[in-house]
C-alpha cells in the first residue's frame, strides 16, 4: 500500500506543480523621480520557493512575453529585458509624479494536452502587473483587453483594494489567491464589482493570482484547443 501511495505522489506532484506555475513581476513599490527602477520577471511558484531557471526546461516555454511600463499620463513604453540565472531584468527611470504600472503579457504559449489529468486541451494566456508609486497615489492602469487583469485601486485605508477585470469588465465571484513565502496562502472571492480587499499583516512580498477559463475552442500554431486558461498575477512589494 505504501508503495502505491508513493507511486501516485510521484506521478501527480509534477503535474500539479507544472499547472500551478505562473509568471510574476517583482519591483519595489515606491520609486523616485530621476532614479532607475529595477524590474524582474520570474516564473515558478513563489509560496513553494520554486523559481525556475531562465535556461531550464520550464521557463523557455513561457519566455515570449512583452514587458511594458505605463506612465501616470497613460504613455506606454515597451521595455527591453536581459536574461539572468533565474529572472529577466529590465529597468526604467520615472519622470512623472504618480503611479506607474508595469505590465507583462504572454499570449504565445503552445497548446497543452492535459486530458489524461481531466483538465482538457488548452492554451494559456499569462498577464502580470505591478505598481510603482512615485509621490501621489492612484489606481494602476490596465492593458489586457483580451484577458484577465488585476488592478490595484488607490489606497484609502490600511487595506489593499484590488479589482479583477476580464476583457475590460469586472468579474464577480472569481477566486483570488494571496501568497507569501513558506506555504502561506489565503483564498478570497471578488464581490459584484470584481473587487476584493485584504490587509498586509507583514512587511514582505505578496503575490496575488487569479484565473478564469474562456470556454471557446480554437487553433494555435496548427494545434486545436478546447479553451483558453487565463492567469493574472499581481505583485505587492512594500
Amino acid at each position: 500500500m505504501k508503495k502505491l501511495i508513493v507511486t501516485l505522489l510521484l506521478i501527480t506532484l509534477p503535474v500539479l506543480s507544472a499547472s500551478a506555475h505562473y509568471l510574476w513581476i517583482e519591483t519595489d513599490g515606491k520609486g523616485t523621480l530621476g532614479q532607475a527602477q529595477e524590474i524582474r520577471v520570474h516564473y515558478g511558484e513563489y509560496t513553494y520557493g520554486v523559481i525556475e531557471k531562465v535556461e531550464g526546461e520550464a521557463f523557455p516555454l513561457v519566455s515570449k512575453f512583452t514587458l511594458w511600463v505605463i506612465a501616470p499620463d497613460g504613455t506606454k513604453t515597451q521595455l527591453n529585458t536581459e536574461a539572468h540565472e533565474d529572472h529577466y531584468l529590465a529597468s526604467f527611470t520615472p519622470s512623472q509624479d504618480g503611479v506607474y504600472t508595469i505590465a507583462l503579457n504572454n499570449n504565445e504559449i503552445d497548446v497543452i494536452d492535459y486530458t489524461q489529468y481531466d483538465f482538457g486541451i488548452f492554451k494559456t494566456h499569462y498577464h502580470s502587473t505591478a505598481k510603482v508609486q512615485v509621490g501621489t497615489d492612484g489606481d494602476t492602469k490596465t492593458a489586457n483587453p483580451e484577458g484577465i487583469v488585476v488592478k490595484q485601486l488607490e489606497n484609502n485605508g490600511d487595506e489593499v483594494k484590488l479589482q479583477v477585470l476580464y476583457k475590460g469588465k469586472p468579474i464577480a465571484e472569481n477566486e483570488l489567491k494571496v501568497y507569501v513565502a513558506d506555504l502561506w496562502a489565503k483564498t478570497l472571492y471578488t464581490d459584484e464589482n470584481g473587487e476584493v480587499s485584504f490587509a498586509l499583516p507583514w512587511e514582505t512580498k505578496y503575490i496575488v493570482e487569479t484565473t478564469t477559463k474562456e470556454e471557446i475552442p480554437g487553433t494555435y500554431k496548427g494545434e486545436d484547443y478546447q479553451f483558453i486558461w487565463h492567469c493574472a498575477t499581481y505583485c505587492i512589494k512594500p
